[in-house]
């Protein structure tokens, strides 16, 4: 029966007409949008054939049509069939816009296609044989696998609606693909796998991506420069030096020591840097660690995932260098005098002797001077030149045996803020980088699961 009209003014079909095999297909043909008045029923004969129940035949309008609506049909529609007849003719069958804008793009759903040249009577002798060659070569460079030898793959046929040849082919081909009840299976599967495709850049890189132990080391170098870790250790050292020198020093040192410190001008101490300098200094040098290591982490992921990484990094970095002051002022330099060794005491003992060598000595010689003690030059002198002499000593050996205790009070400083600054850092920064991380390489499995292969 005539189902949709033909003509020699084109567009004759101007909307999808829907040709129906089956009771139940209301509900479908509704989801396709077409009216009551474009639905149509085949004419039933005595025996109606049993293969095509269940088919329902859309037939389109050209998809090349010079009407913009008309297009807009052809691809709502094939949006939603299960399987697709693609009718040419020799005239038209290498059409750019076909191959470039259909054929290639759906390249990936050649198991529900079949390419049918229509019109062979119009081609003399061996004519159709090379027009129909010609068109697999066409459809094998769009990348469309085709069903030869009982492999899956697009069903290519030759045919005349005119003079009915290659009309039962047709038919018992749409038979056997509607018996099998396995279009819509294979119209989801190669759906999801051109979905794939599509989202590639998005889920897999060609590169590693990952936050590596040198980025996370660096990044903690940099937070630990940012607090003047390696700063605050030397300056636990030199106060554990100068604690030596004054808990071993002569008692005349000491002393002229303080004379200096009373006349030296507070203005001589301040530094040349201001306090709102360091801050500014440190703050920057905070953000500068962050985005350093928020592009290595992000580097080699697909935009939107570097993006998400970046985000994070920049979320979490968020009041951190306030968090670093206030950590670096908790973590600093205990309060009260560093520790002492076992060999202060002695030490100190072994300078109050040498002091007192020298008193009892000066006494000694006074007390000769004012006659009150027999004369005798030789014992009070060498009282007084061994306590001259032993102070000195007993300072310096003091000053040389205090260099590695210093060393090591200065480096255990300075690895108690580094740690913590690494801490602060990683709680703020980098768990959300790695959580970020984490979660893209999920979504990547899942990707390879869908795509069947694994990716990096």
């Amino acid at each position: 029966m005539a189902i949709s009209e033909t003509g020699v003014r084109r567009p004759t079909t101007a909307a999808p007409i829907a040709c129906s095999w089956s009771d139940g297909a209301a509900s479908l043909i509704d989801r396709l949008g077409i009216p009551g008045r474009l639905r149509r029923r085949p004419l039933q004969g005595p025996e109606p054939d049993p293969q095509l129940r269940g088919l329902v035949l859309v037939d389109l309008p050209d998809h090349d049509s010079a009407a913009v609506q008309h297009r807009e049909h052809v691809d709502r529609i094939l949006a939603l069939v299960d399987a697709v007849i693609w009718v040419v003719d020799p005239e038209k069958y290498a059409d750019a816009v076909l191959h470039e804008r259909y054929l290639r793009p759906m390249a990936g759903h050649a198991e529900i296609m079949f390419v049918v040249l229509n019109q062979v009577d119009r081609l003399p002798g061996e004519a159709a044989d090379q027009v129909l060659d010609d068109l697999r070569r066409l459809l094998d460079e769009d990348g469309i696998a085709l069903g030869d030898y009982g492999e899956p793959g697009a069903t290519v046929l030759a045919l005349s609606a005119l003079t009915g040849d290659g009309i039962d082919e047709l038919r018992e081909a749409l038979g056997q693909f509607v018996a099998e009840r396995g279009a819509a299976g294979r119209r989801v599967s190669a759906d999801v796998d051109a979905a794939a495709v599509r989202l590639r850049p998005v889920y897999a890189t060609r590169r590693g991506a990952g936050l590596s132990e040198e980025a996370r080391e660096e990044f903690a170098a940099r937070l630990a420069d940012s607090v003047g870790a390696t700063a605050a250790g030397e300056a636990a050292e030199r106060a554990w030096l100068r604690n030596a020198g004054k808990a071993c020093g002569t008692p005349w040192l000491r002393l002229w020591r303080w004379c200096q410190d009373l006349r030296e001008p507070p203005t001589g101490r301040l530094s040349l840097r201001t306090q709102p300098d360091e801050e500014a200094t440190a703050r920057q040098r905070v953000e500068q660690a962050v985005r350093t290591v928020a592009d290595r982490a992000s580097a080699g992921l697909p935009p939107a995932w570097a993006q998400a990484v970046r985000e994070a990094a920049v979320r979490g970095a968020q009041g951190l260098p306030e968090a670093l002051d206030d950590l670096a002022a908790r973590t600093g330099l205990p309060p009260g005098r560093p520790p002492r060794p076992g060999w202060w005491p002695a030490a100190v003992l072994a300078q109050a002797a040498m002091t007192l060598l020298q008193v009892v000595g000066g006494l000694w010689l006074v007390g000769q001077i004012v006659g009150v003690m027999a004369p005798n030059l030789g014992v009070p002198v060498l009282l007084m030149i061994a306590g001259i002499v032993g102070g000195p000593l007993v300072e310096w050996s003091c000053r040389i045996a205090a260099r590695g205790p210093a060393r090591r009070y200065g480096q255990e400083a300075e690895r108690r803020l580094r740690e913590a600054a690494a801490g602060c850092g990683r709680a703020r920064v980098l768990d959300p980088v790695a959580a970020e991380l984490l979660r893209y390489r999920e979504v990547r499995e899942q990707y390879a699961r869908v795509m069947g292969t694994g990716t990096r």
